[in-house]
């Protein structure tokens, strides 16, 4: 298959001016097969030859060498992202596991698709973005002894890990990879997609259904977005993906015990550091997907290609109303230091069950013992139709006022950080004395196993007020702007996902000498009329 993939490219030239739609790497092999870097910039290629309605951008280059494409799908096509008019930019993202390949030949067969006709209503209301393969050096690694109980491809999959040996999808807030600070800064900070999906497989649990679908639900991001997702765009989408589509769907998850059922069903990973919940805190919308590793490849390919088809259906119908919520979430941002009651930050938060129960299509599981002494379960034949609580809503248990601002020391280090995620930041230029909260270390514990290249940094201690001198060495970042929330999570000390944790502040925490902590080099500023002195 792989050699007539080639000799189509060879002849492509020699059709003339005739359009020529190509079938993936997925298609032509029956599904035994799933794409290349190579493959995939082939294919691409052949689409812009085919249309006028798609231009590729790249996001990154990988540590590898390989660029990473994005396609913008558009008609007209816009010369820059100010130049959408009225439409919503929608961004699909494949590949960010490069074992999870479901997303990239969906994404790649629905641009395909959907520029077989340029008069498709699609265009009148949305731009479509989609990088297909994020992970481009995992994706090299392909193999059958990769995700050996996955049900097919047979010819294998990549790796999970880019080229640093590291997740990408741990990496939204540290932003550590090329490909990661390329799709914050040339997809999020340049086009503003108003919806994010990002596609994945799972096996943590046993179902029917060949495609699950979740929303981003940190507790720090907008709650009427979370809300929204929770009980309008997702219900629709998932009424829309069985209903037209034909599409057995669930909203992701795994039982919290596989001996009982009723305990419920959840969605576990609510920090930021995973990129649909980081896209939350952007106060924008954000999807993710999750294809069920044990149905057969193609019925996760096609499922993954009608959750695509689903989420565009709803943005296209509701464009206006997307884009005025988008707004409005903005402009609350801006005001959060000034509402009243306080808002709060949450430290620490819990999952919830969402007002509405899940129906969940599952296979009975039977406990056994692997070699290592563990408990295990394996999947029966015995189907079982349950609908219990959804574990999806998550609220704080321990919060900490809004600060009018932060004051941080000007570490390059930093400073480029923010900088990438796209916050806003000025630099004193005067010496400056300024009432703040200093944060004081009681003990400060490293996590006992590595974590992306961290030991993890659990700090404990509290602010107490100081009357502090400011030199040009520090920058203020104000809480009253749209990335607003964000910065709050970097730069709290105690937040889970934050520069503390990620062992960025690490080297200024401990003096040279004695068994004492420096205060946290990130101050807060709690009463408005200080920021008049800057």
């Amino acid at each position: 298959m792989k050699k007539l993939f080639i000799l189509l490219l060879c002849i492509y030239p020699l059709l003339g001016n005739a359009q020529y739609f190509p079938v993936t790497i997925a298609e032509g092999s029956n599904f035994q097969s799933t794409s290349t870097y190579a493959d995939v910039m082939n294919y691409i290629k052949m689409l812009e030859k085919a249309s006028k309605h798609i231009k590729t951008e790249t996001i990154a280059t990988s540590i590898e060498g390989r660029d990473i494409p994005l396609m913008v799908v558009a008609n007209p096509m816009p010369k820059t992202p100010r130049d959408i008019g009225n439409r919503i930019v929608v961004y699909i993202q494949a590949n960010i596991h490069a074992g999870e390949v479901e997303g990239k030949e969906a994404s790649l067969m629905f641009v395909r698709d959907l520029l077989k006709n340029p008069n498709n209503p699609l265009f009148k209301n949305i731009v479509l973005l989609v990088c297909p393969i994020l992970n481009a050096d995992g994706n090299e690694s392909i193999s059958p002894k990769n995700r050996p109980w996955q049900n097919g491809p047979v010819n294998g999959v990549g790796v999970r890990h880019n080229g640093q040996m590291l997740d990408l999808n741990r990496d939204a807030m540290k932003l550590e990879t090329p490909e990661m600070v390329g799709v914050v800064t040339n997809v999020l900070n340049r086009w503003d997609p108003s919806i994010v999906m990002d596609c994945h497989t799972t096996n943590g649990s046993y179902h029917q259904e060949p495609v699950t679908f979740t929303w981003m639900m940190n507790p720090n991001g907008n709650r009427q977005l979370i809300n929204y997702m929770r009980d309008r765009m997702m219900p629709w989408v998932s009424t829309q993906l069985s209903v037209k589509y034909k599409t057995l769907n669930c909203f992701y998850g795994e039982f919290i015990d596989q001996k009982d059922y009723e305990k419920g069903w959840i969605s576990y990973a609510s920090e930021p550091r995973y990129f649909t919940n980081y896209i939350g805190l952007r106060n924008r919308l954000s999807i993710l997907n999750e294809n069920y590793v044990y149905a057969p490849f193609d019925e996760r390919v096609y499922g993954c290609y009608n959750l695509i088809a689903s989420v565009c259906d709803y943005a296209m119908q509701n464009s206006k109303e997307i884009k005025d919520l988008l707004a409005k979430a903005d402009r609350e941002a801006i005001q959060i230091p000034k509402t009243t009651p306080a808002p709060e930050f949450a430290i620490t938060y819990e999952g919830r069950p969402t007002p509405q129960w899940v129906t969940i299509l599952t296979f009975e599981a039977e406990a056994y013992t692997d070699e290592q002494g563990r408990e295990r379960f394996r999947k029966t034949d015995r189907k079982r139709t349950v609908t219990v609580p959804y574990i999806a809503d998550y609220y704080p248990t321990s919060t900490i006022p809004f600060p009018f601002a932060y004051i941080v020391r000007n570490d390059r280090v930093i400073t480029n950080l923010l900088k990438n995620h796209g916050i806003q930041f000025q630099t004193l230029t005067d010496t400056v004395t300024l009432n703040i909260e200093q944060f004081t270390i009681d003990s400060l514990k490293p996590a006992p196993r590595v974590n992306q290249g961290h030991y993890n940094s659990n700090i404990y201690g509290k602010y107490v007020k100081a009357n502090r001198l400011f030199t040009t060495n520090y920058v203020v970042v104000r809480t009253s702007q749209p990335l607003g929330q964000l910065a709050a999570y970097l730069l709290e000390p105690q937040a889970d996902d934050g520069l503390v944790f990620w062992n960025f502040w690490d080297r200024y925490l401990v003096p040279q000498w004695g068994n004492i902590y420096n205060p946290v080099p990130v101050f807060r500023v709690t009463d408005e009329n200080e920021l008049g002195k800057i």
